[in-house]
């Protein structure tokens, strides 16, 4: 049973991540039937400011003592990479006398540094992942999850993603009722569909040489035409083996997969920024059908077509 949560907030604290924590464990909804939660705020020191990446300093009353006993200690984000070994050994004590650990965003740094994510499976913002591959690399990073769920370690994505974990666990904790309450006083769902690769802009890949760059540029302004090797093959003025070849060479993938990746990269403009059908989208795309659209999309971006449109559609067409 979760009934004491332990934030540990260490310079170059990112308020939003920390506000998530505050705003789901901090806060007393008794007058909801929920339960409170103890919560604290901890950092090296009890008193002393901690500087915030948003212009404002927090000050936590508590210092490291205060991870001592409690059933969570949560990192919230941080541009921090070298941290004091104490903080370091705080978090190891914490684990080892029982805590269940949470990271919002690159609050997963911390842990790492401990020494406390050897093996294990996690997640971060997408735009971390390399960073935390390359500086720990027994670390297991999913890039493309809102959040992990490994026992008592959850680790979560960038920003929103932090509240997707932090509800995840109290309904794991404490049940659906309380994270359905919290939620509506949030005004958040109690649960998200999809995961990061949704909200990652993936650019036009260019080619490393000129030789495919016609050929390249004419499959993007053709993308709704069936291809095949062989006659991309003329088009290059190539053996079909050799422009197989030369194409994984230079682009870095098959043809297929590269002409699949630009359709749905296509698929996500027009979802984005016009009001066509699923349907028409998947005949300017060169899908042929909306099953197969609906296919590739999903595999590709993590959720539905329709989904997508209804999380980034255009403000204009929003309005119409």
């Amino acid at each position: 049973m979760l009934r004491s949560v332990a934030v540990l907030v260490l310079p170059e604290l990112a308020v939003f991540e920390f506000g998530v924590l505050c705003e789901v464990f901090g806060l007393d909804r008794s007058d909801d039937g929920l339960p409170v939660l103890d919560f604290k705020v901890c950092g090296i020191e009890a008193g002393r400011p901690i500087a915030t990446t948003g212009g404002v300093d927090v000050v936590p009353r508590y210092g490291l003592d205060g991870l001592r006993g409690a059933d969570l200690v949560a990192v919230p984000a941080t541009r921090m990479r070298e941290f004091p070994e104490e903080v370091l050994q705080a978090l190891r004590d914490a684990e080892a006398a029982g805590a269940m650990l949470l990271t919002v965003c690159s609050g997963v740094f911390v842990l790492a540094a401990a020494g406390l994510l050897d093996g294990r499976k996690v997640t971060a913002h997408w735009h971390s992942v390399d960073e935390l591959r390359a500086r720990y690399p027994t670390v297991q990073v999913d890039p493309d999850v809102l959040y992990v769920d490994d026992g008592n370690l959850v680790t979560s994505a960038g920003t929103a993603a932090g509240i997707d974990a932090c509800l995840h666990l109290v309904r794991r904790e404490l049940g659906s009722t309380v994270v359905n309450g919290i939620a509506r006083r949030m005004v958040v769902p109690p649960q998200r569909e999809g995961g990061q690769r949704q909200f990652i802009d993936r650019p036009v890949p260019e080619c490393s040489a000129d030789s495919l760059g016609p050929v390249l540029d004419w499959m993007l302004t053709h993308l709704d035409v069936e291809h095949t090797v062989a006659d991309l093959a003329r088009r290059a003025a190539m053996s079909e083996r050799t422009f197989a070849r030369r194409f994984v060479s230079e682009a870095g993938t098959t043809p297929l997969r590269w002409l699949t990746r630009q359709r749905v990269l296509h698929a996500r403009r027009l979802l984005e920024d016009t009001d066509l059908s699923v349907d028409a989208v998947a005949d300017r795309c060169g899908f042929g059908s909306a099953t197969l659209l609906r296919h590739h999309f999903r595999k590709d971006v993590g959720v539905a077509p329709a989904d997508y449109r209804r999380t980034f559609r255009s403000e204009d067409l929003t309005a119409l």
